[in-house]
């Protein structure tokens, strides 16, 4: 089924002290995510499922299941498990991502919400887990397909690694992108190889087979069905309708947030960071609390260890 996009009716957006007074405290960000982990006021055990639970004072987690007799909190069976930070910084920390159009560092989430840079880059490592969608978007079309490569500049590096590397793309990270003109939805994947099978797979994957698909001169699309493509490569950009201004909008935003927030992405993490982007603009129309409702929901059945990420 093709993806609709959020609708774009009104968009409300909140400050920080407007947040402030909404969550002032720990008691009311509990209540903020156990309404959208167990919504209907319908407390299951993220162990077993039974709704026969209750909650419990003298343990240090607040509920347990009477049927397998596990203790749990709202955290149990999201990213958030095992994380001893409060669910009132947890909160701050999603609404920071949230509202960041370049991100935030981890150094800066570790100054914002008081907690230390390892752990806000843990914290972030998780919500951008959220962030990615469950099972590929599919757009009905038309549809503009583009690569680009993230890594360092070729001055910053040393000149071993520059001769080693060689020029252009060579040492960097390539990613591959669509984006919906109808929706102006877009989905974003990291990739090993630009060849033809990887490009049109991708294709596949988020688009249906009868859309229009438009692209820069790449080789690797050519004898595509329902394909038209500008050639970069002679000065063209534009022709009418073909043409991949949308998406290279993408990856612009995203460079910015890598050369001005980020200053360096390495490729074991960069599918985390297109995630955020990709996720961050598809949510774009809705409110910041419907935003932050949204990342919550998606945490739900998640588990990000800390071994995994630096393993």
């Amino acid at each position: 089924m093709a993806h609709k996009a959020p609708g774009k009716a009104h968009r409300k957006g909140i400050s920080l002290l407007e947040l402030a007074r909404q969550y002032p405290n720990e008691e009311a960000a509990r209540e903020f995510f156990e309404s959208i982990v167990w919504p209907n006021d319908e407390r299951d055990c993220p162990k077993c499922g039974s709704l026969n639970t209750h909650e419990c004072s003298h343990a240090k987690m607040p509920y347990r299941c009477r049927d397998c007799r596990k203790y749990f909190s709202v955290k149990t069976g999201t990213v958030m498990a095992g994380s001893p930070v409060p669910l009132l910084k947890w909160l701050y920390a999603i609404y920071l991502d949230s509202t960041s159009l370049k991100g935030v560092s981890s150094m800066k989430m570790h100054r914002d919400i008081g907690v230390t840079q390892k752990t806000a880059w843990y914290m972030q490592q998780r919500i951008r887990e959220a962030f990615a969608h469950v099972g590929p978007l599919v757009f009905a079309g038309p549809v503009e397909v583009d690569e680009t490569y993230i890594g360092g500049l070729e001055r910053n590096k040393h000149a071993q690694d520059r001769k080693h590397l060689g020029r252009g793309p060579v040492g960097k990270t390539a990613v591959v992108g669509i984006k919906d003109r109808a929706t102006n939805q877009v989905a974003a994947r990291v990739i090993e190889s630009t060849d033809g099978e990887t490009l049109n797979g991708f294709v596949d994957d988020h688009s249906v087979p009868e859309a229009q698909v438009y692209t820069d001169g790449s080789s690797a699309y050519r004898g595509r069905e329902n394909h038209e493509a500008v050639a970069h490569s002679v000065g063209e950009y534009v022709r009418g309708m073909v043409h991949t201004n949308g998406v290279e909008s993408f990856w612009s935003m995203l460079k910015r947030a890598h050369k001005g927030t980020f200053h360096k992405l390495s490729a074991k993490h960069l599918q985390r960071y297109v995630d955020e982007f990709a996720g961050r603009h598809n949510l774009r129309n809705l409110d910041t609390i419907q935003i932050m409702e949204h990342i919550v929901a998606r945490m739900i059945g998640k588990r990000l260890m800390y071994r995994e990420l630096v393993g």
